[in-house]
């Protein structure tokens, strides 16, 4: 076995006893779920029983996960950096874990519209907090007032618009995939939840 092995084999073995403990399993429950014995579930925690590949399978499953996620060691890139906007005053950070949610902040400086005809409705939900200042969040016919460190969570098929009252505001955005589609070819100008690009 090499060194790498043995650090997985290490690792493997203490994600299963951090699962198991985070669900507050004893060694019997999850040896009754997995259909193991205790002993072998305890052996295989501590280092002094060999990682079968379908006992891990199936410790996987009785843990409500997935074999990949409990094998996994692609630490390397535990750090994103933001793609800037500076033309619509946006920073955005891709979700690796699921590529279809994206993390943006933005900088609104304009109230929102008071057109109703300038509101989107798209698929998607989006999840905003307020990050300094104070957002109006036009949803429907609903003027919501939403303050710093206070978070707003829609379905984007309300017609929707956001801006800044009583000077500029900053939002932190999580959209999933629809959501930020819905966005994309937005209109210069148009105020609009952290659109994403």
């Amino acid at each position: 076995m090499t060194q790498e092995d043995g650090e997985l084999d290490g690792l493997v073995r203490k994600r299963i006893r951090a699962l198991r403990v985070a669900q507050g399993w004893s060694l019997e429950e999850l040896a009754t779920r997995a259909n193991l014995s205790q002993s072998s579930l305890s052996r295989i925690e501590n280092g002094r029983r060999r990682l079968a590949l379908d006992q891990l399978l199936t410790l996987a499953r009785a843990l409500d996960t997935t074999l990949d996620q409990l094998v996994e060691t692609a630490t390397d890139d535990v750090v994103i950096s933001p793609t800037i906007d500076g033309v619509h005053g946006r920073m955005r950070w891709p979700v690796k874990g699921d590529p279809g949610i994206s993390v943006v902040r933005q900088r609104l400086t304009e109230p929102p519209p008071d057109n109703p005809a300038r509101m989107r409705a798209h698929p998607g939900r989006e999840w905003l907090v307020v990050l300094s200042g104070t957002a109006i969040l036009m949803l429907g016919h609903r003027r919501l007032r939403i303050e710093t460190n206070q978070a707003a969570e829609f379905p984007t098929m309300m017609p929707h618009a956001i801006g800044a009252e009583g000077g500029p505001c900053e939002i932190l955005g999580i959209f999933d995939r629809d959501a930020r589609r819905g966005h994309q070819n937005e209109a210069p100008g148009r105020q609009s939840p952290a659109a994403p690009e």
